[in-house]
């Protein structure tokens, strides 16, 4: 017994001394109303964000943009350029980039759209294996909801088509004007925006630790960002060549989709690939061949996301997987595809903060 009580308190070179017993019930009550607490602001944070999302989304992304170029912004304050200069600059490239973006996808898309009744013919000929798992699955349906009876249809009007493009259309425009609006002024006058919310905390290691806060974001997400973005331009090359060898329509096309696609995280790449499946089954003859781009795809994809981007961004910057997938499943629950491409930003912003506010213990924990 002596032997065992002594490996017990030793262990890892470390004392170990059990755990002293809660002195009364009042102890577990007071964790308790924390966690409720806790967990009640949660709760009313996240019914906040959805409710609030047509102006906190496009500001929120304003803002994690804003800090991904805050140091070209001050590099090119410290030669002498008026941030305001390189705010519009920086604006107009943005406004720029998904222009050209908008106005290379719009052709291929709609002649795709045109084509859609040719398309579905052709893809569903092609797909005759998965007829009977489809009637199966059909049948199966029908026996556990069944149908409501006879229904009567009703020829919509030209305007009922219209109406809800608008109801897309016009959010969709203020909410864009609102976040170039946003990062616009936030890129321009974030030194003063800084000095303001230094002012608010009172003690200079206050002072100190929001800066080091905020610096560490901004260099994180500038790393982030620049090196993802060159392995998915890497990436999107790749696809182009690729789609170009095998015969593909629009090569350039899917190589911008699936440069853009990969800046979300195991969800872009499962898009791409369904893409890549849809149109490789209306240009080859069989299931077979059109099999292979996507095969390809998936490998590509894999070496990217397992070796390339580990590999580059290990050195500075690691994210748990786990922590990665439970962000972009809140986040494109909450916000749809914009929460989707900004779940990892926002997740580098979390991790730099706690990592700031609670930093790691180094000690050995016992085994």
């Amino acid at each position: 017994m002596e032997f065992l009580r002594a490996r017990r308190e030793k262990n890892n070179g470390l004392a170990v001394k059990d755990p002293e017993p809660l002195e009364s019930i009042d102890d577990i009550w007071e964790s308790a109303a924390q966690l409720a607490t806790v967990g009640i602001f949660v709760l009313l944070l996240g019914v906040s964000l959805y409710l609030a999302r047509p102006v906190v989304m496009p500001v929120l992304a304003a803002v994690v943009i804003g800090m991904t170029f805050a140091p070209i912004v001050k590099a090119a304050s410290r030669r002498g350029i008026s941030p305001w200069v390189t705010a519009l600059l920086l604006g107009v490239v943005l406004l720029t980039a998904a222009g050209t973006a908008v106005t290379l996808l719009a052709q291929p898309v709609s002649e795709w759209i045109g084509k859609a009744p040719e398309i579905g013919a052709s893809i569903k000929q092609k797909l005759y294996v998965l007829d009977r798992p489809l009637a199966a699955l059909r049948a199966l349906q029908e026996v556990l909801v069944p149908a409501s009876g006879p229904t009567v249809a009703v020829e919509s009007s030209q305007w009922g088509m219209v109406t809800p493009v608008i109801a897309f259309v016009t959010p969709a425009v203020i909410q864009l004007t609102l976040f170039f609006v946003t990062l616009i002024f936030f890129l321009a006058t974030q030194i003063d925006f800084r000095r303001t919310m230094v002012s608010f905390f009172t003690t200079r290691d206050a002072k100190l630790r929001f800066i080091r806060i905020t610096n560490d974001i901004e260099d994180n997400l500038a790393v982030y960002v620049a090196t993802v973005t060159a392995i998915n331009f890497g990436l999107g090359a790749a696809v182009a060549m690729g789609a170009w060898l095998f015969g593909l329509p629009n090569p350039i096309i899917l190589g911008i989709l699936a440069m853009v696609l990969n800046y979300i995280p195991y969800i872009g790449a499962a898009c791409m690939t369904v893409i890549l499946l849809g149109v490789a089954l209306v240009t080859f003859p069989s299931l077979g061949y059109a099999l292979v781009p996507p095969a390809a795809f998936v490998g590509l994809a894999t070496i990217e996301g397992q070796f390339i981007t580990p590999a580059v961004l290990g050195q500075r910057l690691t994210l748990n997987p786990l922590a990665v997938l439970l962000s972009l499943a809140f986040w494109a629950w909450l916000w749809g595809p914009i929460g989707a491409f900004l779940a990892v930003p926002l997740t580098i912003v979390a991790l730099v903060a706690l990592h700031h506010l609670f930093p790691p213990d180094e000690s050995k924990l016992p085994g």
